[in-house]
């Protein structure tokens, strides 16, 4: 395989073990020829560290390889999503290496308990909430989240410990139902105004692009839209009530 994107060459962190690893492993294994030493490591235990950018990125095209094959079909439309959203985010270039390890790991068999279990452990509360928003993102390409890509997502979020009403928060920035404003800022409809402008601060302060700069800039570019989403979610809300 080609050399990495300069999003990989930072290094994949705790990505390079456990399952994670071992999926790589067979997807990338030419990054590691030559070195016997760091293919010994590829799956075995991990230690504990920050994610890193690479790390980040391979966590999330592995999952995305999971959501993509959930209704049985890869659809032109989510490859075209996901290259595009590498596109914005790193450029051509990393664009289409990236798309190349996605076809690959779309025929790998992918263990997504153990996948997010380790995410868990090891990537912090806001970047796996970014994870769940790319993952409906991907869902979404075709204008529907099939059920199966549907109930897959939600047993990732749980399985990397995203709290119900954190994955309900999501979930409403893709999927219509009547309260989505609400739900996206975590509140019931009959929420006072005061209890609405307390969730909506708490909101701006969870899903600010800021909590994942250590990735980058480029990921914290891709984290605006869901703090966007508050946004929108906020003001809908101040215009049906009237709130000033």
């Amino acid at each position: 395989m080609a050399k990495f994107g300069k999003w990989i060459t930072g290094g994949l962190g705790w990505a390079f073990f456990g399952p994670i690893g071992g999926i790589l492993g067979f997807v990338v294994g030419s990054l590691f020829d030559g070195n016997e030493q760091q293919q010994r490591m590829i799956g075995s235990e991990y230690p504990p560290q920050q994610t890193t950018q690479g790390g980040y990125i391979m966590s999330l095209l592995v999952l995305v390889a999971a959501v993509m094959k959930a209704d049985g079909k890869v659809l032109k439309s989510e490859l075209d999503y996901t290259k595009q959203f590498f596109v914005r985010s790193f450029g051509n270039a990393a664009a289409g290496e990236a798309v190349k390890i996605l076809r690959d790991l779309l025929n790998q068999n992918i263990p997504v308990t153990e996948v997010c279990q380790q995410i868990r452990k090891n990537m912090d509360h806001p970047s796996r909430l970014q994870l769940v928003h790319f993952l409906f993102g991907i869902a979404d390409a075709d204008g529907h989240v099939h059920e199966t890509e549907h109930k897959l997502i939600k047993h990732i979020a749980e399985q990397m410990g995203i709290s119900h009403k954190d994955y309900e928060s999501i979930e409403s920035m893709f999927v219509a139902n009547t309260d989505a404003a609400y739900k996206i800022l975590e509140v019931e409809s009959t929420a006072t105004d005061e209890e609405l402008k307390k969730a909506y601060r708490r909101m701006a302060v969870k899903y600010h692009p800021d909590k994942v700069h250590y990735l980058g800039e480029d990921i914290q570019k891709a984290a605006h839209e869901k703090f966007q989403k508050v946004n929108e979610a906020w003001e809908i809300i101040k215009k049906q009530r009237g709130i000033v």
